[in-house]
């Protein structure tokens, strides 16, 4: 098998269209499907399904791209060997939920890139803890950022780095600021303004109020972190958030926390990958300068 077919492969395995497969690639589309018969061909087995509409990998689609990500990136460090180049190339694909985007990584990035100018990072988004792990597992993302409590990693390992504090929160002038404890029945009545299912505080709150029968029904759902703090601003809603995401609103007076006394297992900003992926130097290095940043910043 050559590497373009594996490069053909990869891209629509991560993509589940041929027609942009051949779009990303510069091929006609039915250079984009021969490529892909050849290889099946070669392996004697069906690398991809059509339901429908729909284009879906095999099982042994699957299985077969944890392999072919591994044979290019080995193929990558074979040229980089003999052709001299004294500096790792490549790309990284990073996912991350908005609130580690914008709060945590930034410092992380400036550093990988002065020590890697010739690496390509590039962002998938991960609205939830499942999505991140979901696309770790199906080997679209080399790394993924979740935060969670500790759970068993199965097919991924999962690295603690930092505890992180949630924060249930309102506009200045909100009535449950009255109150020297607040409970899951207060918020019975109350407008939700909660991330996508899936997320892990998200869920930690509402099945908090599902113990205690608690059904709000006023729930308003977003994307995005940013969205949610200016609808507290605005006085539409309560939300629970992370710490790292509120505390400056917070100090500015712009919101205020809520005195939630309700006990929570404690949340973790997490690095994961999948088990089976192979180390290359700039993965092993990104690794390790999370590491280093982000426990310097629980010490301090």
């Amino acid at each position: 098998m050559e590497t373009k077919q594996l490069i053909t492969f990869k891209t629509a395995a991560e993509t589940l269209n041929f027609t942009q497969t051949a779009k990303i690639l510069n091929f006609a589309q039915s250079s984009v499907t021969a490529q892909i018969k050849a290889l099946e061909k070669e392996l004697d087995t069906p690398l991809f399904e059509r339901l429908g509409k729909r284009l879906y990998l095999t099982e042994s689609g699957r299985q077969f791209k944890i392999y072919a990500d591994k044979m290019l990136v080995l193929t990558e460090e074979a040229r980089m060997a003999t052709s001299g180049l004294d500096e790792p190339s490549g790309t990284l694909v990073i996912g991350a939920q908005e609130s580690q985007c914008t709060y945590r990584l930034p410092p992380i990035l400036k550093d990988f890139k002065d020590q890697f100018p010739n690496v390509k990072l590039i962002f998938k988004p991960a609205h939830s803890d499942e999505m991140a792990k979901e696309k770790l597992l199906e080997g679209n993302l080399d790394v993924a950022f979740i935060m969670d409590t500790l759970k068993p990693g199965d097919s991924l390992t999962i690295e603690s780095l930092t505890q992180d504090r949630m924060k249930l929160v309102a506009a200045p002038e909100h009535t449950l600021l009255n109150k020297s404890e607040v409970f899951p029945k207060d918020l019975e009545q109350e407008t939700l303004l909660l991330t996508e299912t899936g997320c892990s505080y998200r869920t930690y709150l509402e099945n908090t109020l599902r113990e205690s029968e608690i059904y709000p029904t006023n729930k308003f759902e977003f994307v995005s972190i940013e969205a949610i703090k200016q609808c507290v601003i605005a006085g539409l809603g309560i939300a629970i958030l992370p710490e790292m995401a509120v505390e400056k609103d917070i100090k500015g007076g712009l919101m205020k926390e809520i005195k939630w006394k309700q006990p929570a297992s404690p949340f973790f900003t997490q690095i994961a990958w999948h088990k089976d992926k192979l180390m290359t130097i700039p993965l092993q290095s990104f690794i390790e300068l999370t590491r280093r940043t982000l426990k310097d910043i629980q010490t301090k």
